[in-house]
């Protein structure tokens, strides 16, 4: 009950200091604009006079000069993550066996630490949701680690992952498959181009059960993902095949024409991007063979071939 109590005093205490500034009034100037400048001081603000330099400072009792400055003595903890079943908000025991002076711990010390450390892990998780939570944020920053994709989509697949779980979307399916199928559709809905060939490398099951997965979560959880647009994937494919910018452009002048002849309905964007570039090089006189786009781009001769000769009578060469 004490502290709805000081958040309401508080609140009164604001509420006074506010209707006082806008009571008051310069006794040089006569103004009424008397503002609180960052040293807490109320100062009028058309002649710079100082009415009261005595209010109370709520902010820290350091002060700082820059960023790192101000991060270093900051004593706030991490923020909240999503990434992690309890978001970050529990104790973790370091494993380094040392003090805060750096010095080695006895032999009497390391035994009990160890000990300590053990059950603050079984702690931290107190029921089988945390503990399938638990495993499966832990896939998903495996897999994302390996695809190398920025820490906004770990956070976007495991928000989809704690949605599935309360909607229990996971009964009658492995734990891997769907964190695998969550980050597959964060990857689409944060614009980060990885096929479902690329996930289904770092995931521990088949491609198949992922893309049936993903289907269902994201129908049942009503994510609205937009189609994957071939030109997300060109810049990465030129830079495995260190492509000049020239190539990069002309690849994707070639998707916009072949997109607006209706060509990329029905096909794979990996191939329609890699057949692109495929010509791009061509024309730029940068040659590179299919075999060589085909391994960056993960998919076969034959898709990159097909795709070429629909994308040159697009653009009218032949």
């Amino acid at each position: 009950m004490e502290r709805p109590s000081r958040q309401r005093q508080q609140e009164r205490d604001t509420e006074r200091e506010s209707d006082e500034t806008e009571t008051l009034s310069c006794p040089e100037c006569k103004s009424t604009e008397i503002v609180t400048d960052a040293d807490q001081e109320l100062v009028c603000e058309d002649c710079g006079l100082v009415l009261d330099e005595q209010n109370i400072d709520r902010g820290p009792e350091w002060r700082a000069f820059n960023h790192s400055e101000r991060q270093s003595k900051s004593r706030v903890g991490a923020p909240i993550t999503e990434t992690m079943h309890d978001k970050g908000l529990t104790t973790t025991i370091d494993w380094k066996d040392k003090d805060a002076y750096g010095r080695s711990l006895s032999s009497e010390k390391r035994s009990q630490m160890h000990r300590l450390r053990k059950w603050q892990e079984r702690i931290r998780t107190k029921d089988a949701g945390e503990r399938n939570l638990q495993f499966a944020l832990s896939e998903i920053d495996r897999m994302a680690s390996a695809l190398g994709v920025p820490r906004s989509v770990r956070e976007v697949a495991s928000v989809i992952y704690r949605r599935a779980l309360n909607e229990d979307l996971i009964r009658g399916r492995s734990i891997e498959g769907v964190s695998t199928a969550a980050l597959y559709a964060a990857c689409r809905q944060e614009g980060i181009p990885r096929s479902l060939d690329e996930v289904a490398d770092v995931s521990r099951v088949p491609q198949k059960e992922i893309g049936r997965t993903y289907r269902y979560i994201s129908q049942e959880l009503g994510l609205e993902l937009k189609p994957v647009d071939p030109k997300q994937f060109v810049p990465r494919f030129a830079s495995a095949l260190q492509l000049s910018e020239e190539v990069q452009s002309k690849a994707t002048e070639i998707i916009d024409v072949s997109a607006e002849q209706g060509l990329l309905s029905g096909k794979s964007p990996t191939g329609f991007a890699a057949a692109a570039i495929y010509a791009a090089s061509l024309l730029c006189n940068e040659k590179k063979t299919q075999r060589e786009v085909a391994d960056v781009a993960q998919v076969t001769e034959v898709t990159i071939r097909n795709r070429y000769q629909e994308q040159i009578e697009a653009m009218g060469f032949r």
